[in-house]
């Protein structure tokens, strides 16, 4: 008996295994994901991704419509959620450590072309002249403007092997033609404190580019110094600095609060309040503080420029910040690519939401910051017209460059 059923079983498995495959032929591929998802939006997009594998009349490569589909999506919720690709991904968070090899710029994105900012110290770009304000529309005779791209993408074109070399075409303010410049890439320091230096006998002065991982660290380092030196005030230079990581934020204002001030909070889609405050003895918490800023202070500076404010321990100097009050996290989507969502609001200690309108959509949003100089004088590019063909045209009508 024993031995009549090991002579069955292989046949019954093989039977299983017919009927299996015989299934699996007469299901359509199309309605298969129905047994794995009972969500119908989520459906409907992977329905349609099978159709184009499967059915499309060419070969087509699908991640890149699931890129340019979570890009889509994300452009329709804020202008600070991103996604970023697996291959830009490291470049992404270099930019937060260390150092890099590049040209040595910070930049904004407006409309699909590369704003500097400013050059960062020491590297190629400052030896050869860039300044902020430039826009860098060709990068060895590729158009790096109206790519449709994120900044973190822009920044494949900019960096590159040490010592190899790019030919960049610059549009600068004021000036008619394009301007070109030969960069040999570098390696680019980065430090988030770039200056320390007492302003006279009492007043202390401290330049922050960025918060980023070892910003706190620079700073407690530099305010220390400066304490040695005597002063009794600080000048807290947060002019041009975008943001960065949060933590480091409320790490150097807990320097200037005492213990229990309220240094921000955060509020989430379901109304949930999360309070952040002082614990622990700051540096300079007995000194007064003025904190620099202009329109391209934004998120974190803003977070520190508001905490000290809003507790009378601040005074602010300066043109009107940037107004970003949005908070992000970053999130792995499993393939090596990540998304950076908007998950709350920030408010400042008096209740303060900073966050300027972004309804009228992000190419409105962005070019809120982008300053032109016309006959000696700040402009904003709200009163500037610019076409599609990349002609900056001035409110009189005058064409200022013409590119194609």
């Amino acid at each position: 008996m024993k031995n009549k059923k090991n002579i069955y079983t292989p046949l019954l498995l093989g039977i299983a295994c017919a009927i299996g495959v015989f299934m699996g032929g007469k299901i359509n591929y199309s309605s298969s994901d129905q047994l794995f998802s009972s969500n119908p939006k989520k459906e409907k997009l992977n329905r349609l991704i099978d159709y184009i594998d499967y059915e499309y009349v060419d070969n087509v490569n699908t991640d890149s419509i699931v890129d340019v589909t979570v890009n889509t999506i994300l452009k329709g919720l804020d202008p600070h959620s991103v996604y970023i690709p697996e291959q830009e991904y490291d470049n992404v968070s270099q930019n937060m450590k260390g150092d890099f090899v590049g040209i040595g710029v910070s930049f904004y994105s407006v409309e699909d072309t590369i704003m500097v900012i400013q050059p960062l110290e020491g590297g190629p770009s400052e030896k050869i002249g860039i300044r902020g304000g430039d826009r860098i529309l060709y990068a060895n005779d590729k158009a790096l403007f109206n790519l449709g791209v994120s900044s973190d993408s822009l920044t494949h074109f900019l960096k590159g092997r040490q010592g190899s070399n790019v030919e960049l075409k610059v549009k600068r303010p004021g000036q008619d033609d394009l301007l070109s410049f030969n960069v040999k890439r570098d390696h680019v320091p980065i430090k988030s404190v770039e200056a320390v230096y007492m302003l006279n006998k009492t007043v202390g002065y401290i330049k922050i580019n960025r918060f980023a991982e070892s910003t706190y660290e620079e700073f407690d380092a530099a305010i220390k110094a400066l304490k040695l030196m005597g002063a009794k005030e600080i000048a807290l230079d947060l002019r041009d600095n975008p943001g960065g990581y949060l933590a480091e934020a409320i790490n150097i204002a807990d320097e200037f609060l005492k213990d229990d001030k309220l240094i921000l909070f955060t509020k989430n889609k379901s109304g949930a309040i999360e309070k952040t405050f002082a614990n622990r003895k700051g540096d300079f918490e007995d000194g007064h503080v003025y904190v620099l800023i202009n329109e391209n202070s934004a998120s974190a500076s803003e977070v520190v420029a508001g905490a000290l404010q809003d507790n009378d321990v601040g005074t602010i100097i300066g043109r009107r910040s940037y107004g970003k009050g949005l908070v992000q996290r970053e999130m792995d989507l499993g393939d090596g690519s990540a998304v950076r969502l908007t998950i709350a609001r920030y408010y400042t200690p008096t209740g303060r939401s900073i966050q300027k309108p972004y309804e009228n959509g992000n190419d409105n949003y962005f070019r809120d910051y982008e300053r032109r100089y016309e006959n000696g004088e700040l402009k904003s590019i709200d009163s500037i017209k610019v076409d599609d063909s990349l002609k900056y045209v001035t409110p009189g009508g005058k064409v200022v460059y013409g590119g194609g």
